[in-house]
């Protein structure tokens, strides 16, 4: 019993430290996205003309 609530308090814990990456690197992307679409306006698509 006593290794089994070890096992569940030790599976608990790296389950959280995974979650404390994950999160901020989500959080810090949006908002590299957000500040690359206020800087640069939002995607367009462009077409060239051909010129003969």
């Amino acid at each position: 019993m006593k290794q089994t609530a070890f096992l569940v308090v030790m599976m608990t814990f790296f389950a959280s430290l995974a979650l404390d990456i994950s999160v901020p690197a989500l959080v810090l992307s949006l908002m590299a996205l957000s500040n690359h679409i206020v800087l640069n306006g939002p995607p367009t698509r462009r077409f060239r003309e051909k010129t003969a």
